[in-house]
């Protein structure tokens, strides 16, 4: 270890014993010394603003508990609260692990009662006492070291706090966050050391070990880092390019994923591949999108699907087990892309509240599409609201024109869009509410339009109205596969169809078609899968196409020509390419936020992944 000292004011820079000598096995504080020439004597005060002491601790904070009781103990930290009380002080002293309660005892160390009095929030300060238990009535069952606290017989100050903090660091647990992010970047050491950050950045930390040895330890995979400066290969946004020093004009790609190296390493021969990979995408800010982030990503050779899905589902249960106590079904539910979107419009569902869309098109034959779904909650939203209030304006920055909505009355007769009421006959209005399982009090909303915007409408009114009626439990836990996307999707802009999975399907990215679909490759459904959430996508992937002419005939249909030039395609399909497929990003890129247990599971890691950073761009 070295220290450099730089042209400071010719003093001699020596340590003083903090403490009296506790113990034997103590260690001692290192002494520095650097030659002086002679000066001026200076007062005491301005010799100590100079001396250097290092404190060696023998406990900490958080780790101290009962069997403790009449240790000697050495503990350094910042100073989390500060009170005085029935002639007594105590503060709160907090370190890596947690905070103890200390106290003074003013008259047998009248000192050390004197230097905590004067102490602020966030100074630094070596404490040395004796861990005792708590007066009975001074026990706190919601702290970990609740029952005990530490009397201070010497009290250290190792740094002072000049100015005032910009926010409080320690709060209440309950405490509502109210300070600006501008502000936290600004002084992100302030905002790191509050426990709520520091604790995220140890649920990461804890995720990505875990992980580590799951994959290494029991099935075999080989950690290997690919480039960070490449060239640049299209894939879904646009790159951060570097210019290169060297060659005046042309410039590195920050790499938005590792897909064209971990496609190299299949070929090559490496048999199970994974990485917690660094990727960079220049696109617009969003809750769930940033321009660095961090993601799992795997690959294997000679893998059935099935193996596969089962591999990932065995590693996420044993990350909720191992790091939230929480046990996930076995196996995971299976939605196909067509059964996720007809039943709740989306192919990544939440499925913690019990609403599905119902077609009812059959009843209302004077439209095109009409889906609707049914909630137990008319008196919860007057006709106002439904017009023009909160839900109404959901509605219409989702794409729709209008809310067409009908309530059911008490008597099961229905009220509310005239053009509606008006379109069904007693009859119709009876088989309506037996399609839908409507009853009295019951609220049936709809859209009209093609099956996409139908869709984006209602699965937006349905997360809306469930988080505002309180419909999701926050302790459910919803995960599942969504499996059998459609391959390709029509580009009415370009007039031609293309990969809806993937939109570079020359890197070879292509997930093959389903066998069964070979003979109508336009219609076909590819052999890729989803992980859900919660609502959230937290990974997927998809097996490769390892045969040229399926390959050839894939770009041929999103209109590649076979010979338009393309070395990626040429260097892997022409040298000896394997079966292989790959998932991304479960794991490390999906598990971190507050909460594992959150509907944001995907997000924060990428939060906390920027929490060093202090550019603006950072999201919480």
């Amino acid at each position: 270890m070295s220290l450099l000292l730089r042209s400071l004011p010719a003093v001699a820079l020596r340590a003083r014993r903090a403490f009296s000598s506790v113990s034997a096995s103590a260690s001692s504080s290192e002494t520095l010394s650097v030659p002086a020439p002679a000066q001026p004597s200076s007062s005491s005060a301005d010799t100590n603003l100079y001396s250097l002491e290092w404190v060696s601790r023998t406990a900490f904070c958080g780790e101290l508990s009962e069997p403790d009781v009449g240790r000697r103990v050495r503990l350094c930290g910042w100073v989390a609260l500060h009170r005085v009380h029935g002639g007594l002080t105590f503060l709160s002293l907090r370190d890596h692990t947690g905070i103890v309660q200390v106290t003074t005892l003013p008259d047998d160390f009248p000192e050390a009662h004197s230097v905590v009095n004067d102490l602020r929030l966030e100074y630094v300060i070596a404490v040395e006492g004796v861990v005792r238990l708590r007066p009975i009535e001074s026990i706190n069952k919601k702290m970990k070291t609740g029952f005990i606290e530490v009397a201070a017989e010497h009290v250290h100050v190792l740094n002072a706090v000049r100015s005032k903090l910009p926010f409080l660091v320690t709060t209440a647990d309950d405490a509502k966050d109210s300070t600006k992010e501008e502000i936290r970047l600004r002084y992100r050491c302030l905002d790191l050391r509050r426990p709520h950050m520091s604790s995220n950045i140890m649920l990461r930390h804890r995720v990505v070990k875990l992980i580590r040895r799951y994959l290494e330890d029991v099935h075999g995979f080989v950690e290997i880092e690919t480039p960070i400066l490449s060239r640049s290969t299209p894939e879904g946004a646009r790159d951060y390019l570097v210019p290169s020093r060297i060659q005046p004009g042309t410039f590195y790609a920050l790499p938005q994923s590792p897909q064209l190296f971990k496609q190299m390493l299949m070929v090559s021969g490496f048999d199970k591949y994974y990485q917690i990979a660094r990727c960079f995408r220049d696109e617009d800010l969003r809750a769930d999108r940033q321009p660095e982030f961090t993601q799992l990503d795997m690959e294997m050779a000679f893998t059935p699907l099935e193996d596969m899905l089962k591999l990932n589902e065995d590693l996420i249960r044993k990350v909720f087990r191992e790091i939230k106590g929480v046990e996930l079904p076995n196996p995971f539910p299976r939605l196909t892309y067509s059964e996720a979107m007809s039943r709740y419009g989306s192919d990544r569902p939440d499925m913690r509240f019990d609403v599905e869309l119902k077609d009812v098109i059959s009843l209302l034959t004077c439209l095109t599409v009409l889906l609707s779904f049914v909630l137990a909650c008319a008196k919860s939203y007057s006709n106002s609201a439904l017009k023009k209030g909160d839900i109404y304006n959901e509605a219409i920055k989702s794409g729709a024109k209008g809310l067409p909505f009908l309530k059911v009355s008490n008597d099961g007769t229905l009220e509310g869009i005239p053009a509606l009421v008006s379109s069904l006959d007693t009859t119709g209005q009876n088989h309506l509410l037996k399609q839908l399982s409507a009853d009295s009090g019951d609220l049936i909303l709809f859209a009209v339009g093609n099956h996409a915007s139908v869709n984006k409408i209602l699965d937006r009114l349905r997360l809306h109205v469930a988080h505002e009626l309180g419909l999701i439990d926050p302790s459910k836990h919803s995960i599942l596969w969504v499996t059998d996307f459609p391959m390709f999707e029509w580009n009415d802009f370009e007039e031609r169809l293309e990969n809806i999975l993937v939109h570079q399907p020359c890197i070879i990215l292509s997930p093959p078609p389903n066998p069964d679909d070979m003979k109508d490759l336009a219609s076909a459904r590819a052999l890729a899968y989803d992980m859900v959430y919660n609502g959230v996508e937290i990974g997927g992937g998809s097996l490769r196409i390892f045969k040229r002419e399926v390959q050839e005939k894939v770009l041929e249909i999103v209109g590649i020509s076979r010979e338009q030039p393309n070395s990626n395609v040429n260097l892997t399909l022409h040298a000896g390419r394997n079966a292989h497929q790959a998932i991304y990003p479960v794991g490390a890129t999906t598990l971190h936020t507050a909460d594992i247990h959150t509907a944001h599971l995907k997000y924060s890691m990428k939060r906390t992944e920027a929490s060093f950073r202090s550019d603006g761009h950072t999201s919480r």
